[in-house]
């Protein structure tokens, strides 16, 4: 199960009581927004401790419906990469840093 937007808004008030709900939520959409803003423009993100995210262009393939095992043509997009920090890996494989 993925974290929604509003889970992670009310983890944060209660880590924060003394800040308002809709300045949690302001400051969190702002991050957001830039977040999607600096992608959309190829830039690379880097969040230290967590890891970086950057936009990656796909080429154009021929690749296969799996259900049906016909050839479909799937078109040159742009994908999200991202790599993980190695606190982040140290962390989640539970080795002491």
């Amino acid at each position: 199960m993925g974290v929604v937007k509003s889970k992670l808004l009310k983890q944060i008030s209660k880590s924060f009581p003394n800040f308002q709900k809709k300045d949690i939520e302001k400051v969190t959409n702002i991050i957001l927004t830039e977040l999607k803003k600096a992608l959309k423009r190829e830039e690379r993100v880097e969040i230290r401790g967590w890891g970086s995210l950057s936009a990656r262009n796909q080429k154009s393939s021929i690749r296969r419906n799996p259900k049906t095992g016909d050839k479909v043509a799937v078109p040159a997009k742009k994908v999200i990469y991202w790599k993980m920090s190695k606190e982040m890996f140290k962390k989640i494989n539970n080795e002491k840093e």
